[in-house]
């Protein structure tokens, strides 16, 4: 009938105009929710470099004022970045999570500081990447895990690296430059510069060599190769200095590894 048709033309134009105004609505909230040095959200941070953003809509952002972020770092939807472990909390003189410039943190990562978080220049992760420089403890077998002190490490993720989809990088991980952590990777301990870790927990199972390239174990090293044991970091420089010294070795003979011993206080 004539005017059914009418009606559901009428139906079909209304729920089309509907969309469009929130598709719209939803683009204009993004751009007026995104965080950048101009705006009153930037300036609570300790640093916010010009071309950095703060995609909206984020996660949970607090302890601004001990946070910095260098220029043109893109951090992306849903992103938790924190300081301390609840909001209003007092953290001392100095900033305890830094992140480098031109850096692009994935969607859903979460960035946990509360001693020393320092994230290098250049750096990339993928999405639903865990950062913390502090974990559980469970010294005392007799006492609830969650009411125990818990543990804090620095941490150090070096220029030029990139972190797959899903990695956790533990307390005490210094990770150095151009490194490659396979998905769904969790780190602990040293990491040298331009090499490839992976699995649970992560051991190094490709390393660039000068002359030779990218290359696999050698034979007889076993299947991979154990990373370095977790130690003091230096004291945090300026936000391009982030990662380790350079003097490790891409490789090591099997017999020179030790492993990842437990620290004096077990955090994993």
């Amino acid at each position: 009938m004539p005017g059914v048709s009418w009606l559901a033309a009428l139906a079909r134009n209304r729920r089309a105009l509907g969309q469009r105004a929130v598709h719209w609505a939803w683009r204009a909230a993004l751009r007026a929710g995104a965080v950048t040095a101009g705006t009153p959200a930037g300036a609570r941070f300790a640093a916010f470099g010009p071309g950095s953003v703060l995609v909206f809509p984020s996660g949970a952002i607090f302890g601004e004022a001990w946070i910095e972020v260098g220029t043109d770092t893109v951090v992306g939807q849903h992103v938790s970045v924190s300081a301390g472990t609840v909001p209003g909390q007092e953290l001392g003189p100095v900033p305890l999570l830094r992140i480098g410039d031109r850096c692009v943190i994935g969607r859903g990562t979460h960035i946990v500081a509360h001693e020393s978080i320092v994230i290098g220049d250049d750096v990339f992760t993928g999405p639903y990447v865990y950062i913390t420089d502090q974990n559980h403890a469970y010294a005392d077998p007799d006492t609830p895990i969650g009411r125990q002190w818990p543990a804090n490490a620095p941490v150090s993720v070096g220029s030029g690296s990139w972190l797959g989809a899903g990695a956790i990088i533990l307390p005490g991980t210094v990770i150095g430059r151009n490194v490659v952590v396979g998905a769904g990777s969790v780190v602990r301990g040293h990491v040298p510069d331009r090499c490839v870790v992976a699995g649970v927990p992560a051991k190094i199972v490709r390393a660039y060599v000068a002359g030779d390239g990218w290359l696999p174990m050698r034979p007889g090293c076993g299947d991979r190769e154990p990373l370095a044991e977790p130690g003091p970091l230096p004291e945090p420089g300026p936000l391009s200095g982030a990662g380790p010294p350079t003097g490790a070795g891409p490789l090591t003979d099997a017999e020179s590894v030790e492993g990842v011993p437990e620290p004096p206080h077990p955090v994993f």
